[in-house]
């Protein structure tokens, strides 16, 4: 098995690192990292399609190599899938993130995204999340990766007999401290407290703001990643990309559309 390992903390970082030696363990599994050169967080689906992308070739305490882009988590998987690890790969490994990726986070995070690109291009992937010792916010705190790492080691191992659901992602959060069991989960729906708070007008002019909050809250909804997780649980979530509202169809489909395509003028009316 051929495993891209990428994330969008940046290629050096502990999470990666910790998921990186516990995959190099499994028997008949070779590891290929390509990732970011820097903290890409909260990039989402962003892709460099404006420049050339730089690569460089970087050690690791242990003597082994990965490859280091200015691009984002995206472009990293694309890489992959293009051949600069020498092969497509057969599974795709992102994470594991500092800090967890849950319910309406996910749209943001630079780690799904690279698990979606996966499933896009045919690949399964797995995004991989550990939640701070500060709880479900996003002030960073301490991280762990021992249980996290190992369940990952786990989880690959068990995909050479398992099935994973077609274009289908598995999305996994850790909670801090000792995980109380693990739970398949919906995604749950975050309470973020935004706020418009004026800090300083610049020397030029110019007005500065912060509007994001650091501690979102969580609707407690059973069955849901937020909640297992706040309840000391493992949060294994499977995720598709099919965006389309099926009952959404059927409404539009009443819509006189050609109406108000008529009411532009158009000559196709």
């Amino acid at each position: 098995m051929r495993i891209l390992l990428t994330n969008d903390d940046g290629i050096m970082a502990p999470g990666l690192q910790a998921a990186r030696l516990a995959l190099r363990a499994l028997d008949g599994v070779s590891v290929g990292v390509v990732a970011p050169d820097r903290n890409r967080s909260a990039i989402a689906r962003g892709i460099t399609t404006r420049s050339p992308l730089t690569v460089e070739e970087v050690e690791f305490d242990d003597g082994e190599t990965g490859y280091a882009t200015d691009g984002t988590p995206v472009d990293c998987v694309r890489f992959a899938e293009v051949g600069l690890i020498g092969g497509r790969p057969d599974l795709i490994v992102s994470g594991i993130n500092h800090g967890a990726n849950l319910g309406d986070d996910i749209t943001y995070s630079g780690t799904v995204a690279a698990a979606l690109e996966g499933i896009i291009l045919g690949i399964p992937a797995l995004a991989l999340s550990q939640q701070s010792s500060r709880g479900l916010g996003y002030v960073s705190g301490n991280f762990d990766f021992t249980v996290a790492a190992a369940f990952t080691a786990a989880l690959v191992d068990s995909l050479r007999s398992a099935t994973m659901p077609e274009a289908t992602l598995i999305n996994v959060n850790f909670p801090r401290g000792e995980p109380q069991g693990v739970e398949v989960t919906s995604l749950g729906k975050r309470i973020y407290n935004d706020e418009l708070k004026f800090l300083e007008e610049t020397e030029n002019g110019h007005k500065r703001y912060e509007i994001y909050g650091w501690q979102p809250s969580h609707e407690p909804i059973e069955g849901t990643d937020l909640h297992a997780v706040a309840e000391g649980r493992i949060a294994v979530t499977p995720v598709h990309f099919d965006l389309t509202d099926r009952e959404g169809l059927a409404a539009l489909s009443g819509w006189d559309f050609e109406a108000m395509l008529a009411a532009t003028g158009s000559a196709a009316a």
